[in-house]
């Protein structure tokens, strides 16, 4: 098995979970398969790089000594990315081409996109920073949705401990689902999150509503999934029109009725999945979905996941098992 080298780009002010979380996924591999990743840090100049957070860290070298054609090239984010030195750009722009596979952590993003290197391709990154890298670079197809998005060799995530799980998914891609299920083990976390799931829930996701009518309408919903949550039955109740209530919810809120009730209806369902102990029927009749199997498309089309792995990975341990 061929070795495979991961470096990851050091710069002041970058983030050091950024950098932490996905290091100690790929040294966690290579302790568990000998041979299999080789890790490395470097900054431009080598010298030590101080983190937003005021942690200083010492890389292993220049990134003009480093591997010229890493397997997996990895860029996290933080504070150094919003003035980012050109330097660094111009590097990502000649060296990013060359690796195996590219990697960016939260704001890592933004300097993959300031060389170029993201342009005609879908990606992710911090929620608070999507919609600058979508107006800042509109030849990238942003997604603020998911906790990681991989397209072909590029892959971008979210950002902090998102970059923990796509890390796993690298890792479980290269070695296997054991080797990975191992290393989230020995860092107490979930093997891991779909990239699809979302970086907020619907609640957070969706703006609050102005008018008092429609605000009750969104906490209706959220009390009671599995109710009538129909635009004629919630118009009713916001004493609008189906056409006029439909309107002002997406205007206020940002997204459609029906968005959004799928939207609390899949949260509900996850909650119910990991803090309970109820089966999948039931699970599906008290989240508004009616049979089994209506829940099931929901969740294989937003997560990726069947309903039944998404509990696997996700419940913990406490919690009894399904009737």
């Amino acid at each position: 098995m061929a070795q495979r080298t991961v470096l990851v780009v050091l710069f002041d002010g970058v983030q050091s979970l950024d950098v932490t979380g996905p290091v100690e996924v790929f040294t966690g591999a290579e302790t568990q398969t000998p041979g299999s990743y080789r890790v490395r840090t470097a900054s431009l100049d080598g010298a030590p790089v101080r983190t937003s957070s005021g942690l200083t860290v010492v890389p292993d070298a220049a990134l003009t000594e480093a591997a010229p054609e890493p397997h997996t090239l990895l860029v996290p984010g933080g504070q150094g990315t919003r003035r980012p030195d050109p330097e660094l750009v111009e590097w990502l722009r000649a060296h990013g081409p060359r690796a195996g596979r590219l990697v960016s952590v939260c704001t890592g993003a933004i300097l993959l996109a300031d060389a170029g290197l993201l342009d005609g391709h879908r990606a992710t990154t911090h929620w608070a920073y999507c919609d600058k890298l979508a107006r800042d670079h509109p030849a990238v197809e942003v997604d603020p949705d998911p906790i990681y998005v991989r397209d072909g060799r590029l892959s971008t995530s979210a950002g902090v401990t998102s970059g923990i799980d796509l890390a796993l998914a690298l890792v479980e891609e290269d070695l296997g689902r054991a080797v990975a299920l191992t290393v989230a083990r020995h860092l107490v976390v979930f093997l891991r999150r779909p990239g699809n799931q979302a970086q907020f829930s619907a609640q957070l996701a969706a703006q609050t509503a102005r008018r008092e009518p429609l605000r009750e309408v969104q906490q209706w919903i959220t009390e009671h999934p599995e109710d009538d949550l129909g635009v004629e039955a919630l118009a009713a109740r916001a004493a609008l029109s189906p056409r006029h209530f439909t309107r002002a919810f997406q205007a206020e809120t940002g997204t459609t009725p029906g968005r959004y009730v799928d939207r609390v209806r899949l949260e509900h369902a996850r909650r119910l999945l990991e803090d309970t102990g109820d089966g999948v029927a039931e699970v599906s009749r008290a989240s508004g979905y009616g049979t089994p199997e209506a829940m099931r498309r929901a969740f294989l089309k937003a997560l990726g996941a069947t309903p039944a792995e998404y509990r696997r990975r996700f419940r913990p341990a406490a919690v009894g098992q399904p009737g």
